[in-house]
């Protein structure tokens, strides 16, 4: 499907104010004798909903391709209590591996050593009809509690360190920890993509439409998109979740106005394109998914995968609101942030109780100072 054949969405404020027009193609049922694969990926850069179909020997090839870690296993019975209200709470990773070929990718040394570069907590409403995402910062400064990730090696606790330094030091576990920590909150699920199939996803996909409304040069993210419309590339694309230089003042909440904006726009474009015309297409979107994705140990199959996207297809990019943890400017040193605890505790306890994010609580905050970014 061409990129004019459908709006090409505009990347809006970080509230979601610009419109996404135009309908999904309704779905055909799946033909007789086979089975309907459904994998939603929430990503760094974005959440991939994504469908595959295929016979017995397709879905033990999708099955052997899942990672997974035991973050329940790991952190063992001191978490916040789970929540019983009929909604559920993601941890959704972008990890910025130096190894391999994510080193070219990140830009980075190749040190073998792996940060979180994108953090969002998703809230997901009882009915699962609606959701919010609140992106963290990296580069908050945060206290990280004591951790013992999943190879069973236990991590001692560090003050003042930045947010994205619990995932390097202990993996998904540490990082779930210190989200739990900061939140109050038990995450349900776990979910990490890296940069390589990030890329790859976006390419497997044809691209993703958006229209910039400012240039775009940032060199160490290898991004220069003029103001304007333009069909993204996978390159291109993770080179716009990641640019901060180009952008605003240069810092990550710049960034993250572009991510959430990508968010939107991809759901926005899996609703449209004409996957499911194409067994080839579906295939090669479910190969490159469960080869990317890492999962806690209750998605571990591509069964419980597809129990889990099942619960959430409902929700379109129109039904999603994205804010950022309330953050002020560290006093200290202006290139870090740290939580503004009484707003936050007003995002937590929303999500806590199942009710919506009230406004007054991202109101006055640093993300304020980060508008112009990005516009409607």
């Amino acid at each position: 499907m061409s990129a004019q054949s459908t709006p090409e969405p505009v990347i809006p404020e970080p509230d979601g104010s610009a419109p996404h027009q135009g309908r999904g193609r309704r779905r055909k049922g799946p033909s007789k004798g086979r089975k309907a694969l459904r994998v939603m990926a929430w990503t760094a850069a974005g959440v991939v909903v994504l469908g595959g179909t295929g016979a017995g020997y397709v879905y033990f090839k999708l099955n052997g391709n899942l990672k997974s870690v035991d973050i329940n296993q790991a952190l063992g019975a001191d978490r916040p209590t789970k929540i019983d209200n009929g909604s559920q709470n993601i941890l959704v990773l972008g990890s910025d591996s130096r190894s391999g070929s994510n080193k070219k990718l990140g830009g980075g040394t190749d040190d073998g050593s792996a940060r979180s570069d994108t953090a969002m907590i998703v809230h997901v409403y009882k009915g699962h009809k609606k959701a919010d995402v609140v992106s963290i910062p990296r580069d908050t400064l945060v206290d990280r509690p004591a951790c013992t990730d999943t190879g069973g090696t236990t991590h001692p606790a560090a003050t003042g360190v930045m947010f994205n330094e619990s995932y390097s030091t202990g993996g998904a576990a540490c990082a779930v920890k210190t989200v739990e920590s900061l939140t109050g909150i038990r995450m349900d699920h776990y979910l990490e993509v890296d940069f390589e199939g990030f890329q790859k996803l976006i390419d497997d996909l044809g691209g993703v439409p958006v229209t910039t409304t400012k240039n775009i040069d940032d060199p160490q993210s290898h991004l220069s998109l003029q103001a304007g419309a333009h069909t993204l590339n996978g390159r291109q694309a993770l080179g716009l979740v990641r640019t901060r230089h180009g952008v605003g003042d240069g810092s990550d909440l710049g960034r993250i106005q572009l991510q959430q904006a990508f968010v939107k726009a991809l759901i926005n474009q899996v609703e449209h394109v004409g996957i499911f015309t194409s067994p080839k297409k579906l295939y090669d979107l479910a190969d490159t998914a469960t080869k990317t994705v890492t999962t806690d140990s209750d998605l571990d199959s591509v069964n419980s995968l597809m129990d889990f996207a099942d619960g959430l297809k409902g929700i379109g990019a129109k039904k999603m609101t994205m804010v950022t943890m309330p953050v002020q400017y560290d006093p200290a040193n202006p290139n870090r942030v740290v939580m503004q605890t009484t707003k936050a505790q007003l995002v937590w306890d929303a999500l806590k109780h199942d009710r919506p994010i009230p406004r007054s609580a991202t109101e006055g905050t640093a993300m304020g100072e980060a508008k112009g970014v990005v516009s409607s």
